[in-house]
């Protein structure tokens, strides 16, 4: 293919008309659903961003799975490490029917977390299959045992093992609980939680939104006080209180779960959102720190920012919906390029479809400036020719120096050529 320029656009499109209309509105500086437009931004490097729990849908990678040969082969190898571990098939769970008597099932902690990591797992190895490989990983919740995976501080087997008896143990604790969002600083959340009192801890620093988590009733009167400063609070739709006390029942047998499992040296960097700094092996080995992890705050606003200043400036989030690529763009201070492989908004005027947006995060890493494997993308594809860069054709000041110094008399030598530089 031909070398990319720095200013680029990507259309994405379900027939020639839809193309048509793109491109006519790139030609007229037009927007248009099927149209990215951007400028490639040297030297930033890739983070792959894995999502926590919250995301899931029935039917999530459905058409991926039947669209990518490299997206199915690498699920049907999750599930196979992780139905071990489960009571019921994987596969039947993601791809149950929506009126089936098992639909609700992936709202199920035992199923949910499991059923994250194998789609993100798969998501990865897509990306991974296309060049888009990361400079760094990092995940937000259970996110975070795909993150070691594609970290390759756990293998499949290990990363199954463990994500599982963290959804099964997840599962049996204590229910009534409750989380909610407030847009808060750190500070200002802890200040209302030490004066509520009760069960009740942050649960995740996400940014200019922060997270709490416990009981009920304490958690609603976080809420209360919050709203009574001015803040915007809102409950969250989940079946525990995650990241608070509610889940101190299952540490000590979730502690013996890990220490069954081996851990390696990250070959991709790997930044924790328990730390917010990049995770060793000595670290993550460690029961503690996947106890720490159930347990305590997810620091993801670190994370990122401890990402930002390592160089990265493009993020794809792998999941099932865009829920860190809003996040994380409330985190960073420079401009960055956050990409959702699925996006959870349906236009009015486009078609939906978990192909269509994943061709468009495609797209629009490419016009930031990502390097992409073409030939992979496009292997069962057919050349096509295309019509040559429309150079200005204007002499560059140099070339017209050159030119009137051979008008004047110069004997250059025999090779001497006058060298034109074309402007496209």
């Amino acid at each position: 293919h031909r070398a990319h320029q720095e200013h680029r656009a990507s259309v994405v499109a379900a027939s020639s008309a839809e193309a048509v209309q793109a491109l006519r509105a790139l030609a007229d500086g037009r927007v248009h659903p099927a149209l990215a437009t951007g400028t490639a931004a040297a030297g930033s490097g890739l983070a792959l961003l894995f999502t926590g729990q919250g995301s899931q849908r029935l039917g999530m990678g459905r058409e991926l799975y039947a669209a990518f040969p490299e997206f199915r082969r690498a699920l049907d190898e999750a599930c196979a490490a992780l139905d071990p571990h489960l009571r019921l098939p994987l596969v039947a769970v993601l791809f149950g029917a929506p009126d089936g008597p098992d639909a609700a099932l992936i709202h199920e902690t035992e199923f949910t977390q499991p059923a994250l990591f194998a789609l993100e797992v798969a998501l990865f190895r897509l990306w991974q299959s296309w060049g888009a490989v990361p400079a760094a990983v990092a995940g937000h919740g259970v996110g975070e045992v795909a993150a070691a995976h594609a970290a390759g501080v756990l293998d499949l087997a290990d990363a199954a093992r463990l994500v599982a008896a963290r959804g099964t143990l997840a599962q049996a604790c204590e229910q009534g609980g409750a989380m909610a969002s407030v847009q808060a600083c750190e500070s200002d959340v802890i200040e209302a939680v030490t004066r509520v009192g009760g069960r009740v801890a942050l649960a995740a620093v996400n940014g200019p939104e922060t997270v709490v988590s416990g009981d009920a009733a304490a958690v609603e009167a976080v809420m209360a006080w919050c709203a009574g400063e001015g803040r915007r609070v809102r409950r969250l739709a989940v079946p525990r209180a995650f990241h608070s006390p509610h889940m101190d029942a299952m540490l000590g047998e979730f502690a013996r779960a890990v220490a069954r499992c081996r851990f390696g040296e990250p070959s991709i960097p790997w930044v924790s959102t328990v730390t917010g700094a990049v995770a060793s092996a000595g670290e993550v080995s460690d029961p503690a720190y996947w106890v720490r992890q159930v347990r305590g705050t997810v620091r993801f606003v670190d994370a990122v920012r401890t990402l930002e200043r390592a160089g990265v400036g493009r993020y794809v989030e792998c999941g099932p919906a865009g829920v860190l690529t809003a996040m994380g763009a409330s985190c960073v201070r420079q401009p960055a390029v956050f990409v959702p492989s699925q996006s959870a908004a349906r236009e009015a005027d486009a078609p939906a479809g978990e192909v269509r947006s994943l061709v468009r995060a495609l797209g629009a890493l490419h016009v930031a400036g990502q390097d992409i494997a073409w030939e992979r993308v496009f292997a069962t594809g057919t050349p096509v020719d295309l019509p040559i860069y429309a150079f200005q054709r204007e002499p560059t000041p140099e070339a017209r120096r050159r030119v009137s110094a051979r008008s004047e008399g110069d004997s250059p030598s025999s090779d001497s050529r006058v060298t034109v530089q074309l402007r496209s």
